[in-house]
């Protein structure tokens, strides 16, 4: 559904969160195996979350990633914005540029309730609720993410 970016960024963010709940801040190169892209990509899209006020991150003994918990938790609907941009949330189901209502697309009536329904689960799910639900289930293997 998404992009490879998209895709690692999510699942470097869950999985770092979880890590985070543990007081752990994992490095590349264990997010990269947890979530199965290579590690200087995964570099690549972690040091491009940190730039966008996403994540921290710290250098050196003791280092690596983590949440800041003053800040508020990462909507999915924001981060998906920041590296797709806001297409997917507005964009034609059958790639027209002008599609509405008033100019509809053969897919527009099946198409626009599965785009707002996204929509409203992006907006209400962060990637802290994520968290939240694999760390309750104590999830210490993370092979759903690969």
């Amino acid at each position: 559904m998404f992009n490879k970016e998209t895709e690692y960024a999510l699942k470097g963010l869950v999985y770092i969160q979880v890590q985070n709940y543990k007081e752990l801040r994992p490095g590349i190169a264990e997010i990269a195996q947890e979530v199965g892209a290579p590690p200087f990509y995964t570099a690549k899209i972690l040091q491009r979350m940190v730039r966008l006020g996403f994540l921290e991150s710290l250098k050196g003994k003791g280092g690596g990633f983590y949440f800041d918990k003053t800040q508020p938790q990462v909507a999915l609907k924001d981060l998906v914005s920041a590296i797709e941009g806001t297409k997917s949330f507005s964009g034609c189901g059958f790639g027209l540029k002008q599609c509405d209502e008033n100019n509809p697309c053969p897919l527009h009536e099946q198409y626009a309730p599965i785009r707002e329904a996204i929509y409203k689960l992006l907006n209400e799910e962060s990637v802290q609720s994520l968290a939240s639900k694999l760390f309750a289930r104590n999830e210490n293997k993370f092979n759903w993410l690969g």
